[in-house]
C-alpha cells in the first residue's frame, strides 16, 4: 500500500521578503500568521499505516472526533477516509472567553493494491484514534519459485 503525498506547504518567501517582514511586522507577526492561523500542522491527520501477513492496518489520529462524524469508502484501488465535525449548539447567554481548539474537516485518501479484499474492510474508532483494517485476501501468494541462472 502506497501513501499519496499532498504538498501543502505555505507559498516560499524570497529572503528580502522575509528580512522585510520581521522588520516591518516582527517575528511573532510572521510565526503567526505562517504556522498558528494557517493550516500548517492542521489540514491532514498523521497516520501510522502497518502490515501484517492477514492485513494493512491504517491508525488515524483525530481527537475530538465521534464515529459518526467518519465516512470511509472503497473505490477500485483507493480507500478515502473523511470526517466532519458538526458545529455544537451554542447557548447565547453563554460567553465564551477563548477558543483555542476547533475541529477541522479532513481527507485522506490511500492507494491499495489488488491483495486488500474490500469484504474484509471494517473501522474502529476508539480513544482518539481510528482504526482501519483492510484483510487481505487469501491466497494470494504465489509458491516460491527457483531461478536458475544460465
Amino acid at each position: 500500500m502506497t501513501h499519496i503525498k499532498f504538498n501543502q506547504s505555505p507559498v516560499p518567501r524570497t529572503f528580502g521578503g522575509l528580512v522585510e517582514d520581521i522588520l516591518n511586522g516582527g517575528f511573532n507577526k510572521l510565526v503567526k500568521d505562517d504556522f498558528l492561523t494557517s493550516d500548517f500542522f492542521t489540514t491532514y491527520p498523521p497516520v501510522n499505516i502497518v502490515e501484517t501477513p492477514e492485513a494493512f492496518l491504517l491508525e488515524v489520529a483525530a481527537p475530538g472526533f465521534s464515529k459518526e462524524d467518519f465516512k470511509i469508502s472503497a473505490a477500485e484501488k483507493t480507500i478515502s477516509i473523511s470526517a466532519e465535525k458538526k458545529e455544537a449548539v451554542k447557548n447565547e447567554s453563554d460567553k465564551q472567553v477563548r477558543r483555542e481548539f476547533n475541529f477541522k474537516s479532513f481527507k485522506r485518501s490511500f492507494s491499495i493494491s489488488d491483495v486488500v479484499d474490500a469484504n474484509k474492510i471494517n473501522a474502529k474508532y476508539e480513544n482518539g484514534i481510528l482504526k482501519v483494517t483492510l484483510g487481505k485476501k487469501e491466497n494470494n501468494q504465489d509458491s516460491p519459485k527457483e531461478i536458475v541462472v544460465e
